[in-house]
């Protein structure tokens, strides 16, 4: 599903006005009949049922109007409260003010203050929220916050106009006060503050109605990929049932360190559920035995390590040697932040050619120099932050990561020709290539040790089995959600493990399949 900012959809409305000459009165028409219908089909027949629409002065409010006038059609019992002044309204939206019964219209701007609303909220089935679309980019205040807050008070259902007003539709940030909404009804396409937090938490169930916008318009608008179950059921590929192991790919992981041996498992073990032919998993020699036991399906391979318990130049070799024939690589689940492992990942950057995911230990190493990137061998590297991790990586902030975590995977993908996923409550996947996916999957019992190396072991098998490397990232962190997701469906989220989320790596795949059919 495509998702796109407040100010694309503007320009797509202007396209269609102006190229194909489809009138702006005609789409704010269509806007609110759609809002309409949905409100009709959300909260049924019309008896004993008032619509309370609470509009401002912009279009926003013009779609407003014409949800008054279309539910009163309809035979619901409608007021509009304006939160302006009559002459303050112009253009479509004032032609649709007047088209309304002006004993159902109230105006309450300041001075006369809020009384009339208060006293209408109070009476109100479903309150429309028509106050401010999607070109909001101040914070809200005064007496329209005051209203945002009645509204959210009222304990009436809520039903948001393209975006709850308040919301940022761009980055999903509150604006000073945000409408918190039951159904969210926008035009379209989805934007980007109804699937980013926080704006999602107040969106409620969100639709998009079509308002005449020709296709052609849509699919040229720059927007971003937001994951959903559609987009991996295109993703997902079946399986030949001629097929051995031998073509799905031999997954190298390479990992663990004394202390940390489950993350050397868990990424492996993740390979395995996958679906790779084969894993090996490289550890210190001196943990080999602890790794056979925690590991059944795949393989190890122990590296000289002196006794150390970790991993140094030393081991380099060795691994190089042992990459023959691997089809994909994962690099740093558990491997330790110690120089001499830092300086082993640093020198395999530089000499690994196969599809390599860095994850953990690895990013760290590479945050004391990420120019090393630049002179990578591996035309498909995939790097798996968290914002602390990526703060170190970018020389910033874990804060200024989350202000923009689109802009800042997007910038570090281009600037070093790798496939970034910021992980997070909706992780950004962004290519080289300056595509960007928001992952639609997960659930916050993921908040627990283990996860990334669930995810790093998902990759790797994926870049193994040869999909693309966008779609092995795109499709690697919505099975990882979405297994997440079984889990919380099956016994909550509360004390989700990480190998909780692994076993249900195959069911994941397993829905996936049965969209396809």
């Amino acid at each position: 599903m495509k998702v796109v900012t407040g100010g694309t959809m503007q320009r797509m409305d202007r396209r269609a006005i102006e190229e194909f000459g489809i009138p702006g009165i005609h789409l704010m028409e269509n806007a609110g009949r759609g809002c309409a219908e949905a409100i009709i089909e959300q909260f049924g027949p019309a008896a004993d049922r008032l619509a309370l629409i609470v509009a401002g002065k912009g279009n926003n409010g013009g779609d407003g109007y014409v949800i008054a006038r279309i539910l009163r059609k309809a035979g619901w019992d409608v007021q509009t409260v304006v939160l302006a002044a009559r002459e303050e309204i112009s253009g479509d939206a004032r032609v649709n003010l007047d088209r309304l019964d002006p004993a159902t219209v109230s105006f309450s701007p300041p001075p006369t203050g809020l009384v009339p609303f208060v006293s209408q909220l109070a009476r109100a089935s479903v309150v429309v929220d028509a106050l401010f679309g999607t070109g909001l980019r101040s914070d809200v205040q005064g007496t329209m916050a005051e209203a945002i807050e009645y509204v959210n008070g009222s304990g009436k259902p809520i039903v948001a106009v393209d975006i709850p007003s308040g919301i940022d539709a761009g980055s999903g940030q509150v604006l000073g006060s945000a409408v918190k909404a039951d159904l969210t009804v926008t035009f379209v396409l989805a934007k980007l503050g109804h699937v980013l937090y926080p704006g999602v938490e107040h969106c409620g169930e969100l639709r998009v109605v079509d308002i005449g916008i020709p296709s052609s318009v849509a699919e040229d608008a720059e927007g971003v990929d937001f994951i959903d179950c559609e987009s991996a059921r295109c993703i997902v590929r079946p399986r030949d049932r001629r097929a051995h192991k031998g073509s799905f790919g031999h997954c190298f992981v390479i990992a663990g360190s004394t202390g940390k041996t489950g993350a050397a498992a868990m990424a492996a073990n993740s390979a395995v559920r996958a679906g790779s032919g084969l894993v090996t998993l490289a550890v210190p020699a001196s943990l080999n035995a602890i790794l056979e036991m925690k590991t059944t399906e795949a393989m190890t391979l122990p590296l000289p390590d002196g006794g150390s318990g970790h991993l140094s130049e030393d081991s380099a070799p060795a691994v190089v040697e042992a990459l023959d024939g691997k089809s994909a690589v994962a690099l740093g689940p558990g491997i330790s932040w110690h120089p001499d492992t830092a300086r082993l990942v640093r020198h395999l950057v530089t000499e690994i050619e196969a599809p390599l995911v860095i994850d953990a230990d690895g990013l760290n190493a590479l945050s004391e120099d990420p120019g090393l990137l630049l002179h990578k061998r591996s035309r498909c590297l995939v790097l798996t932050p968290h914002p602390g991790e990526m703060a170190r990586l970018t020389g910033t902030s874990a804060v200024a990561v989350e202000e923009d975590r689109i802009a800042t995977a997007r910038a570090f993908a281009a600037r070093y020709g790798v496939y970034l996923i910021l992980k997070g409550a909706r992780t950004v996947v962004a290519s080289p290539d300056g595509r960007v996916a928001i992952n639609g999957s997960g659930n916050p019992g993921m908040a627990s040790g283990g996860m990334g190396d669930v995810l790093t072991g998902i990759l790797a098998s994926l870049l193994g089995q040869g999909y693309p490397p966008y779609d092995a990232c795109r499709l690697g962190v919505f099975i990882h959600g979405h297994a997440a997701d079984l889990v919380a469906d099956d016994k909550g989220e509360i004390g989700m493990s990480a190998v909780d989320v692994q076993e249900r790596i195959p069911w994941a795949f397993q829905n996936a399949h049965n969209m396809m059919e």
